[in-house]
Order: C-alpha cells, then structure tokens, then sequence
C-alpha cells in the first residue's frame, strides 16, 4: 500500500481518533494501515446518545438508503475511490477480488431492495403505522421492540453488511462492531449512510477489542453477532442476541436423482465465495455409494488455480502463512478415519508474493452419522458419506441450508417439519442462493419487531 489506511471510530459527534491503535496487516504480513480502538465509556456515551436521536419518517429511511447504495457503490470516501476499497478488501481479507466485488454489489442491491423486503416479516393482519384506517376498529400495529441494534460483523466477505441495514429500514438505530481484520467495509458504509442522511447518532461504528464488544451488546437493546460455534454458545441463553454461526449446510441426493449431472453444482456451491460463507456446502449425502461422487468432486475442484487474491481471476481464499498451516492442523485432526481424495496431505500452498492459499478438500465418511458432517472450516471442505432411506433427515439437522436433490415428497415434508434445519431448496438449487426479500435464517423483522393492538 503506498499510504497507510487509518480507520476511525464513528460516534455520535462524528469522527472519533483515539489514541489506542492497532495495526491492520495485508495475508502477506504487510502493515497497511491503523484502526482506533474505543473504550467501553466512549460506547455506553454513544448508544445513550443514541437511544435519543429521532427517528426519520419510513419514506425518508427508504429514500436515505436507496442514495447510500450508489454511495457506497461507487462514491469516494475518505479520499478511496471503489476500486480503491475492493483491492484493500482483497488484500487485507484474502477474499477473492472477484468475490469482493460480487460481494460489494450485493450490498448495494440489498439497500435498494429494502422498500420492498423490509415490510415482509409483517404479519397480514397487521398495520405498518398507528393512523393506518384499520385501527379505527382495532388493529394490530407493527412495531420495534427496542432503539438501538449492535452488530458484531465478521470479516468473511462485505456481504455479511448487507443484512443489518434491515434494521434503519424498521427504525432502530445502528452500532457496528466491525473485524479487527476488515474493517474497510463498515467504515464506507456507514459513511455511505451518513452522507446520504442519516444523522452520526442514528448508525455508529465502534471498533474495540473483545472485551469491550460485550459493553455493546449489554448496552444495545438487541444484537446480532457472526462467529464460530462458542459464539453460537455464548449466547444460546440470551432472548436478545441472534447469534449468526457456522451453517453446516448440506446437499442430499437421493437414487432418484443422477448425481453426474451435479457435479459442477455441488462443486460450485462447495467453493462459492472462497469456501468461506455459511451458505457453502460443507457435506454431501447420496444414496449408494459415495466414493464416485467424492472422486468427481475432488477431480473438479483440485481443478482451481492458486492465484494471489487480488487477481481478477483467483477463486480460492488466502491467509497468512502461519494461519493457513493452523487449519491445515486441523483438518487433518478431525479428518482422522475418513478416506481423503484431495487435500490429504496438505491444503497449504504458499506464494512467492507471502501468504498461503487454502486449497480445496475433500474426504469421504463412512458413515451418515461421522462427527466430521458437521464440521464446518473457512475454506472449501466437503464431506462426501453415504445416506439410505431408513437414515432419514437425522444426519441433515442443524443446517442452515438442505439442498434436497429428491423425488421424494416424504422426504421433502420430513425436511420442513424439522425445526433445526432454517431452509429447504429443492432440486438444482444450489445452498449457496440467496436472493433479496428470501429469508436467510428468518427475517430479521421477526427478531426486532412485534405487532401491539392500536385502537382508536
């Protein structure tokens, strides 16, 4: 980097340099840049300044939004063009440039798309607003549950940003705790945001260290937080956090289906946006025998080139070396008693420019109920094992995403009806769709809003 990125707090009186600092480093080790660190008096002032800020009209949220789209698609912020933050992103994240584009602008569409999905968690039966006619008889009325939303986001791609902006729509205000790792993305939307309208005490940014992340959780009325499976522990027992963890999803193909013509797919959707998202599958299902399968999928993806992140045509995600040999540890430890067809030896390949690609792997189980179906790693992993009839849907619970490639109706119901498995795509669609206004682990309406009876 040719000058150093310094990246700021946000609050509610505007820009906030503290003098705690940290450094933000490129996969290859370089400095590029500083973020500031808040402390957790700096995050209770700010969510109290908050919590009073008015609130914008509905249509004034909806218009605020559209104009921060284009902003943050294209503008200048902080004197960084767009192509500007893409190449940072890639080479602070080693996510793909292509995949941070994508991810970029599926940012943009999901703000633009908000007048029409935001309302969609709203039951049928009631009203967007007190005045609507229908409360002159009694009627219920859609309404937040508290002011003030925190996010914990996580450094995988921009397009975890893309969900939280739902909350502006619905009225609260936002306070971001960004990755200490990207920190590029929140910081530009949210001045996206700001330039477009919305006031410094209605959407903050608020880097910290752990620690201090709590303060913005006790502090918020509700929050959403990424993070492994002991995040998702830390905060099963608490009614106002939405934990958004590993996604363990999963492609099922049953004999009624042939699984040649679904090869390209699985592996697609295997490697999709580098192996990182929670959406990627991770495990594959077929009824017969799996090792075909697992050997098509492992000749496909070893297919991939090791390219550095910022090229245009790289696919695969890259880490620091040292990160990179962790993982790779750790493979290997959980695979123990699955038969490797690719990545068995190592998934390590370093470049001559620093850092390390994480190649793909793939290993087959010899079982539908192996530990291994449920292991979820930032990189493109499958588990390929067998399933038959009389398993049922057991081996496919706590997944984010079941893709049923089935004839099956049965079967198809037995997915539905199962509380632990968030969504159900059918045929060659693949776990990685996600499409504006589709739910990705429910609304995130249903989480802040409920409906109160207004009658006058």
């Amino acid at each position: 980097m040719a000058e150093l990125v310094h990246v700021d707090a946000l609050g509610a009186d505007g820009i906030y340099r503290t003098r705690r600092r940290m450094d933000l480093t490129s996969v290859s080790g370089e400095k590029i840049g500083e973020i500031g660190l808040v402390s957790p008096l700096y995050v209770r002032r700010t969510v109290a300044a908050m919590r009073e800020a008015p609130v914008p009209s509905a249509t004034d949220r909806i218009a605020m939004l559209d104009k921060a789209a284009d902003i943050y698609l294209t503008g200048t912020i902080a004197d960084m063009n767009a192509d500007q933050y893409a190449h940072l992103v890639s080479v602070a994240s080693g996510v793909p440039l292509s995949v941070v584009r994508g991810s970029i602008a599926g940012v943009a569409d999901a703000l633009r798309a908000l007048r029409h999905t935001a309302g969609l968690a709203m039951p049928m039966g009631a009203a967007a607003c007190w005045d609507d006619p229908r409360t002159e008889s009694g009627s219920a009325v859609w309404t937040r549950k508290g002011d003030v939303f925190a996010v914990h986001a996580s450094g995988n791609t921009p397009g975890v940003h893309g969900l939280w902006p739902e909350a502006l729509a619905l009225g609260y205000k936002v306070a971001v705790r960004p990755s200490n790792r990207e920190p590029f993305t929140a910081f530009r939307l949210i001045s996206a945001l700001r330039e477009a309208g919305f006031s410094d005490d209605s959407v903050a940014l608020l880097p910290t260290d752990y620690e201090t992340a709590d303060v913005i959780i006790a502090e918020a009325d509700y929050a959403m937080v990424y993070g492994g499976q002991d995040v998702v522990d830390k905060y099963a027992g608490n009614p106002r956090v939405l934990p958004q963890g590993p996604g363990r999803s999963k492609i099922l193909v049953t004999k009624d289906v042939d699984w040649r013509d679904k090869v390209s797919l699985i592996a697609d959707a295997v490697s999709y946006l580098g192996g990182t998202a929670c959406v990627c599958t991770t495990s594959v299902l077929i009824e017969g025998d799996p090792a075909p399968l697992a050997e098509a999928l492992a000749d496909r993806l070893s297919q991939i080139p090791s390219l550095a992140a910022e090229d245009p045509a790289a696919v695969l995600t890259v880490q620091p070396c040292e990160q990179a040999e962790k993982i790779d540890q750790y493979l290997h430890t959980v695979a123990e008693g699955t038969r490797p067809w690719l990545g068995g030896d190592s998934i390590v390949d370093e470049l001559p420019a620093g850092g390390a690609v994480l190649r793909p792997a793939v290993h087959e189980v010899r079982s539908p109920d192996a530990s291994q179906l449920n292991v979820e790693l930032p990189f493109p992993c499958v588990w390929v094992g067998p399933w038959a009839p009389e398993d049922g849907i057991a081996p496919l619970k706590r997944s984010l995403v079941v893709t049923a490639m089935t004839e099956d109706r049965q079967l198809i119901e037995d997915l539905l009806r199962e509380p632990s498995i968030t969504n159900v795509y059918l045929g060659d669609t693949p776990t990685t769709l996600m499409l504006p206004g589709v739910p990705h682990d429910g609304y995130l309406g249903e989480f802040l809003m409920r409906t109160k009876a207004v009658i006058r």
